[in-house]
């Protein structure tokens, strides 16, 4: 962050104004909002500020800026159409480390002010740091439609009955959980109706007839690929539900950032080469003893949480233990790592069929066979360190070494990068761009495509050429 966002109470505290024309007049009503005792120097006031101090509600002085005036006062606002007389408060204000906001000029402003959705006692401020002010208006509009009147109403029905919520439900989780169900449940419809006495009749009733202990529960969620942009609402949902999150290692921080800052987070990824069933025992141990204390929790696994993770065996585990699960889907990683390198995994003129696969297996496993020929894409997961044994396995069972690949690092993210080869060259030219972990394989003619449909991060072309015989169309982009 730039700025760090903070809220003032300004409540009965001195406060200074340097200009009084119509752009001061915008501050000084903001200011007025928040209750301070505002006091103007300007050799000159427009009608509106004059009008303020006629009637009290401020106190102005028609004199020139003098820094004494700074030594009473808490934070400083210079608003005039003279340069240097806003350099001089702001040089004034910094030796007494006093705040000061030059309006519109970030570089000399110690504070600035941010747009503002006010929905009292509930305030949303968005600042673009000075940078691009516009587009905090625009947010702000966003938000004035997101952000309902009766917000409001609830927050100050919320804080007069704080204490009796307090006792009511100690417990943070519970009480948590009660102002979820204020935001959600008939106090806030009674409140949308403009009924405020039946919302607080409501709300008593709530606090006398408390429900039993709620039991904890688990909620497996897709986190997606790493674009926090790629998180679906029902997994926002979650994170904001969450006490505690267990994620993993390919879990990116972006997503994490969007979780309730108060959630206990616990990571239990799997490092390579690490002791993974100890692992996963330790993530089903703590699933249950968390849900068993009442508390909700998350299990954040990177794409979907169903498809190469082995959220299949949490969620046998939590069955046997009698603890309550859902689960939420997330974007996997080859849907969403294909459209972000431009490869359609399925194509009329040159797929059909899809397959998704790990490219390493459980102990004794064996890989799926696939035919030579066919309108077929196969997508291969945890492939870089297995990609020498997979490219000569799916040559020897019949595939053409010229077939086009596709291997993809850190999919949707910002260091996204796609390395273009051939079955026979991908795994060398991975070596050489030294390609890491989490990358994905696509192998197929559709894998070609993306050398002309590329749209997102950067594109790597190994020396040879893709396979015209399987992709007639391709020759030219090839060449």
């Amino acid at each position: 962050m730039n700025l760090f966002p903070l809220f003032l109470d300004l409540h009965d505290k001195a406060v200074l104004v340097i200009g009084a024309g119509l752009v001061a007049e915008r501050k000084i009503e903001l200011l007025s909002q928040a209750g301070a005792r505002i006091t103007v120097l300007a050799p000159e006031a427009c009608a509106a500020v004059r009008a303020r101090a006629q009637a009290g509600q401020i106190t102005w002085h028609a004199k020139a800026f003098d820094p004494a005036w700074l030594d009473a006062v808490w934070i400083v606002v210079a608003a005039t159409p003279d340069p240097d007389v806003n350099q001089a408060v702001a040089a004034a204000a910094a030796a007494r480390r006093i705040w000061c906001n030059v309006v519109d000029d970030a570089a000399l402003s110690s504070a600035q002010v941010p747009a503002i959705v006010d929905r009292s006692p509930v305030t949303v401020a968005i600042s673009s740091g000075g940078a691009a002010p516009i587009i905090a208006r625009r947010l702000r509009e966003r938000l004035e439609a997101l952000t309902e009147p009766a917000i409001g109403p609830l927050a100050t029905l919320a804080q007069r009955h704080r204490r009796a919520i307090r006792a009511a439900y100690p417990d943070l989780g519970a009480r948590r959980r009660f102002y979820e169900e204020l935001l959600d449940g008939p106090v806030m419809a009674a409140l949308r109706r403009n009924r405020p006495e039946r919302a607080e009749r409501l709300l008593n009733e709530a606090l006398q007839d408390q429900p039993a202990v709620r039991p904890g529960r688990v909620l497996l969620v897709g986190a997606g690929p790493g674009d926090a942009g790629l998180l679906t609402l029902r997994g926002l949902r979650a994170l904001n539900e969450a006490d505690v999150i267990l994620y993993d290692r390919l879990v990116s921080m972006d997503v994490l950032a969007l979780a309730r800052r108060d959630a206990q987070r616990i990571l239990v990824g799997k490092a390579p080469g690490g002791d993974h069933e100890n692992t996963q025992q330790r993530i089903h141990a703590l699933l249950v003893q968390h849900a068993r204390q009442g508390r909700c929790v998350v299990r954040l696994k990177g794409g979907d949480p169903l498809i190469y993770g082995r959220g299949g065996e949490e969620l046998e585990h939590l069955r046997a233990h009698g603890i309550a699960y859902e689960v939420v889907p997330g974007i996997t990683a080859a849907l969403a790592c294909a459209a972000y390198a431009g490869i359609p995994l399925t194509h009329r003129d040159h797929a059909s069929t899809l397959v998704l696969e790990a490219a390493h297996h459980k102990q004794g496993a064996q890989r799926n066979e696939c035919a030579a020929a066919g309108r077929s894409t196969r997508v291969y997961y945890m492939g870089v360190k297995e990609l020498p044994t997979l490219s000569r396995d799916l040559i020897a069972q019949g595939l053409k070494h010229t077939t086009p690949c596709a291997l993809i690092e850190n999919g949707s993210r910002t260091n996204q990068r796609v390395l273009h080869g051939n079955l026979d060259d991908i795994a060398t030219a991975a070596q050489q761009q030294a390609i890491t972990s989490p990358a994905l394989l696509i192998v197929g003619a559709v894998a070609a495509l993306g050398r002309q449909l590329s749209w997102f991060g950067e594109t790597i072309a190994s020396e040879h050429r893709v396979e015209a015989e399987i992709c007639p169309e391709l020759e030219v982009m090839a060449a």
